[in-house]
C-alpha cells in the first residue's frame, strides 16, 4: 500500500496549488459519467503460470455516484479499482476519466491528475506514525508544491469537516481507530478531490467506528457532490451506496 501512497504524492509544483474551499457542487445535480471502463482485460504472469484479474470489464460510473465494488477474496475487485484509478496498468481496452483516456496520459500526467483530482483511502491507513495528524493531511499538499501556510490551511479545513479539528496535533498513535480512518479520509479530501477510491476502508474499524466513518462518507458524497468507488466485504457498506456492482472470476456478473 506504502507504494499505492507514493504514486499519489508525486506532482509537478508549479501546477498543483488547489484553492482552498474549491468544491465540486452541492448536492447532486445533472449526472454525466465519470469513469467509463470499456474491455479491460489485466493478467498476472508468475512463470508459467497466468491469472486472468480482469476479463473484459464494462463499467460506467457517474458524477456524485457512492458506488459499492464487492465479490468474494480474489475475483478482482481491487485490481479494477487500481486500473480504473490509473494506479496500475492493464492489457487491454480503454478506461476514460473525465472525458479523456488514460491511454492518452503518460505517466507524468497520471500522477498529476491523481494528485489534482483524486484522493484514496485504504484499510490500511497509511499514515506516518511519528507526526500530527494535521500533518500527515497536509503532505501531500507539500509535495505537490503548495505553500506551507496554505496547506496547512487546507489540512485544518479537512480536519474539520471530518470532525477532527480538536486532534490536529495528536499523532496517530494518540488517536482511535475510528478517529485514524478519519485522518485518511481528511487526507484524500484535502485537495478536493472528483473521485474518491476507497479499498476496505471499514476493514480495521470495530462496529462503531465503521458507522461513523460510513456515516462521514456518505454525508461528504451528498454533500459536496464526490464521486466515491468503495471495494468492500461489508453488506453494511454496500447498503449505504446507490449501486452495487458484483463481481466473480475477474467478470461483472450484477449490477444493482
Amino acid at each position: 500500500m506504502s507504494q499505492t501512497w507514493t504514486h499519489t504524492l508525486q506532482a509537478e509544483p508549479e501546477e498543483q496549488v488547489v484553492e482552498s474551499g474549491q468544491t465540486n457542487g452541492e448536492g447532486h445535480g445533472e449526472r454525466t459519467p465519470i469513469v467509463v471502463a470499456e474491455q479491460i482485460h489485466k493478467t498476472f504472469r508468475s512463470g508459467e503460470v497466468e491469472v486472468h484479474a480482469l476479463r473484459g470489464v464494462d463499467l460506467t460510473i457517474l458524477t456524485g455516484e457512492m458506488v459499492a465494488i464487492m465479490g468474494p477474496s480474489g475475483c478482482g475487485k481491487t485490481t479494477l479499482l487500481n486500473t480504473l484509478s490509473g494506479l496500475d496498468s492493464f492489457d487491454d481496452g480503454q478506461v476514460t476519466i473525465e472525458g479523456t483516456p488514460l491511454s492518452d496520459m503518460n505517466d507524468r500526467k497520471r500522477t498529476e491528475y491523481r494528485a489534482q483530482r483524486m484522493g484514496f483511502v485504504f484499510q490500511s491507513f497509511n499514515l506516518l506514525p511519528v507526526i500530527s495528524a494535521v500533518e500527515n493531511v497536509e503532505m501531500p499538499l507539500l509535495v505537490s508544491g503548495v505553500r506551507p501556510a496554505q496547506a496547512r490551511k487546507q489540512a485544518l479545513e479537512s480536519l474539520d469537516r471530518v470532525g477532527l479539528s480538536d486532534r490536529a496535533s495528536h499523532r496517530p498513535m494518540q488517536l482511535s481507530g475510528g478517529q485514524i480512518q478519519r485522518v485518511t479520509i481528511a487526507r484524500a479530501l484535502v485537495n478536493n478531490p472528483a473521485l474518491v477510491w476507497a479499498d476496505e476502508p471499514t476493514g480495521n474499524l470495530d462496529v462503531v467506528s465503521s458507522n461513523d466513518v460510513l456515516s462521514l462518507m456518505q454525508r461528504l458524497n451528498e454533500e459536496r457532490d464526490q464521486t466515491f468507488v468503495i471495494v468492500t466485504h461489508d453488506p453494511q457498506v454496500a447498503a449505504l451506496c446507490e449501486r452495487i456492482v458484483r463481481m466473480e472470476d475477474g467478470e461483472i456478473v450484477a449490477n444493482e
